[in-house]
């Protein structure tokens, strides 16, 4: 063989073939899907658990203990309502007592499902991607469960406190107090997902960005997609997830694996489950690298787009019926 054409099999063995399998190492792409769902859920009753808590409980900093308790019983209202079991995890940080919300489905015994979202925002910021989206999310995902056969099994839906700065990457988070309380109590977790700014989406060419280039040749430039992420070394438990709710709905799923180095992997509470070594991902929107008006007195309910929100709980909802849980199994229809 000549030089020159040694030059394309150096280019395609040195570059493309390792860029290759970084991208089945941290996209995992995979024609496995399920199948289109029947099930949905209200837009407007997405946007009105919204309004309700980015206007009526604003704001909802760690100064604003009234209006922390006011969206926490809000909460705790509705997770009742489902046919949830509720109580209040109470914890105290400089003197003032704060509380995660929990909805109990099923019973204690088996792997436990825990699947939670941040209910407090940054500063005086309205909050309604970070992090209404999620916790309105979590209240119609607690609805569908308890509707359907998965109320039986062994599932856990927290809504935290203290996820925002000061407290964010600190012991005071409310995840870490309830990951903590799971690990202290012995409870064998299945997994943990984390509902982290599941609202702003845009059609836009460029509108979605990531930290390094790599990731820009791996993934779409057009924030139009959900994405799963979690740590490298839990790439199963992604999968498992992804795999459930893609081709639930039209809206394009997509996962990311890397390591917990890279800027934004970690954060929402699903890193503080990873100190007690339970498996935890994150659904997100992908968040400032998406949304411009992260962390900004912009971040508003008009700004969202409740259809593809409703569209990611219908997909999770899918997704955890098709996982399976040690020791345990779903009871049929009637049973």
């Amino acid at each position: 063989m000549s030089p020159l054409k040694r030059i394309p099999l150096l280019v395609f063995v040195l570059l493309v073939l390792p860029l290759a399998g970084l991208w089945v190492a941290i996209a995992q792409p995979t024609l496995s899907h399920s199948e289109p769902t029947s099930v949905e859920i209200s837009p407007l009753t997405l946007e009105k658990h919204v309004r309700t808590l980015s206007e009526t409980f604003y704001p909802r900093n760690f100064q604003e203990i009234e209006n922390l308790d006011r969206a926490a019983n809000y909460i705790a209202d509705h997770f009742r309502e489902a046919g949830a079991a509720v109580h209040f995890q109470d914890f105290e940080v400089g003197g003032r007592v704060y509380r995660n919300v929990i909805g109990k489905f099923g019973p204690d015994t088996g792997e436990r499902m825990v699947i939670g979202a941040h209910y407090d925002s940054n500063h005086r910021t309205p909050g309604a991607d970070d992090n209404a989206s999620g916790v309105a999310g979590l209240i119609e995902l607690a609805y569908l469960i308890g509707d359907s056969p998965l109320q039986n099994r062994n599932l856990e839906l927290v809504a935290y406190t203290l996820e925002e700065p000061p407290f964010f990457g600190t012991e005071d988070m409310g995840s870490y107090h309830h990951a903590e309380a799971l690990f202290e109590a012995g409870v064998e977790v299945r997994g943990m997902i984390a509902l982290e700014m599941i609202g702003y989406f845009s059609d836009e060419p460029g509108s979605q960005a990531y930290p390094t280039a790599a990731l820009k040749l791996m993934y779409p430039d057009t924030g139009n997609f959900i994405g799963v992420i979690g740590k490298l070394s839990q790439r199963e438990f992604t999968r498992q997830i992804k795999n459930g709710m893609k081709g639930t709905t039209d809206l394009p799923v997509y996962s990311l694996n890397a390591p917990e180095a890279l800027p934004g992997i970690d954060y929402s509470d699903h890193r503080n489950y990873w100190r007690f070594g339970y498996d935890a991902i994150m659904i997100s929107d992908t968040a400032f690298y998406r949304n411009p008006n992260y962390h900004e007195e912009s971040d508003t309910p008009e700004t969202l787009d409740y259809t593809r929100m409703a569209k990611v709980v219908v997909g999770l909802f899918e997704s955890l019926q098709t996982l399976e849980w040690a020791e345990q199994s779903i009871p049929a229809e009637g049973e």
